[in-house]
């Protein structure tokens, strides 16, 4: 008997060994997808030019070479949006996923994405500027689940949970019927093109300024799941437990979802709805290192962050003209989301 605890004492630190190495590895899988990146496009550019230019721009200095320009005013600022977008999306729906305790659960079940999609289309619909569109996208988002909490705080007496989900599934209804509607009246030769690439997302548009607006609210988003993880593993448990345990369950759950909210809001204003990422990178991450979220949430947005870039890569270079990247997160995610309701909730928790 004391031969087999022994035993399962060893397996267990073997493999809380192993989930430690996790975040490490994926780190520079995600530096080599960085580098591959900014290698690969319609303007090739070595290995060597990418090293100088970086040197050029932490040294301040202008791009001097056509292939410097390159990857300081176009594609490097594209990869680092990949980066940032990647990683928001994929730490959301980390917590999502636990705070719901659904591995089906991303980012947008609360309408974030219909929201941000319906402020988005209605700039492009009134031939708004860029920077209007963006900011309209993050304010639709937030407005979006600032309604849903304002409809789960008027029930009274039901699963808080459950009605959160149910507002979210309705009010995303809404703006999603409003979203069709916009299409229809839009001007089918300027507007609705302009609609639909921004709905299936792209990260095409975007420049430095787009991310230096956004990587501060991330920040923001970001700092109180870094200090409520602990509390965010209770919660994960349930309300029950969490409360047996000290935890207010009721506000600890408000403040990480307006923070998750926050985090999604601001990049899918930069980069239009990616779908799926949310959805498949944390559960991927949870099979890699566990549900506790103090390594899930690093896991998960440097695993997201790698993947998007790498996406990212292929969107522009499988064909003559890009690929929205929402089409091929979708190719990844539908298979892996059916296989997930094939699998169950077997082996997660």
């Amino acid at each position: 008997m004391g031969g087999r605890q022994a035993t399962g004492e060893r397996d267990t630190l073997t493999e809380r060994r192993g989930a430690s190495l996790v975040v490490p590895v994926l780190a520079v899988i995600l530096l080599a997808s960085i580098f591959v990146a900014l290698t690969i496009g319609a303007y090739p550019v070595t290995l060597d030019g990418a090293l100088s230019a970086l040197a050029r721009l932490w040294a301040g200095e202008a791009a001097q070479s056509a292939e410097e320009r390159v990857l300081l005013n176009i594609r490097g600022p594209r990869v680092l949006a990949g980066v940032i977008v990647g990683a928001a999306l994929a730490g959301a729906g980390a917590v999502y996923q636990g705070l719901f305790r659904n591995p089906l659960v991303s980012p947008d079940i609360l309408g974030v994405s219909a929201g941000a999609g319906f402020g988005a289309v209605v700039g492009i619909f009134l031939s708004l500027p860029l920077a209007a569109i963006q900011g309209l996208a993050f304010v639709g988002g937030l407005a979006t689940v600032t309604i849903v909490y304002a409809v789960a705080s008027a029930v009274r007496g039901r699963d808080p949970t459950l009605v959160l989900v149910l507002g979210g599934v309705v009010v995303g209804a809404l703006a999603g019927a409003g979203i069709s509607l916009l299409k229809i009246l839009a001007d089918p030769y300027d507007q609705l093109p302009a609609i639909t690439f921004w709905l299936l997302g792209s990260l095409a548009s975007t420049r430095g300024g787009e991310i230096a607006s956004a990587l501060p609210i991330v920040l923001v988003g970001l700092a109180p799941l870094i200090l409520l993880r602990w509390r965010i593993n209770v919660l994960s448990l349930g309300d029950e437990e969490a409360k047996s345990l000290g935890v207010e369950a009721g506000r600890v759950r408000n403040v990480v979802i307006a923070a998750a909210t926050l985090i999604t809001a601001s990049v899918v204003a930069i980069s239009g709805v990616i779908g799926w990422v949310g959805l498949v990178v944390p559960h991927i991450a949870r099979m890699m290192v566990g549900p506790n979220f103090e390594r899930l949430l690093p896991a998960s947005m440097l695993m997201g962050a790698a993947y998007l870039v790498l996406v990212d890569t292929l969107a522009r270079s499988i064909a003559r003209i890009e690929v929205p990247i929402g089409i091929l997160t979708a190719v990844v995610g539908a298979p892996f989301f059916l296989w997930l309701l094939w699998r169950g909730r077997h082996g997660w928790s």
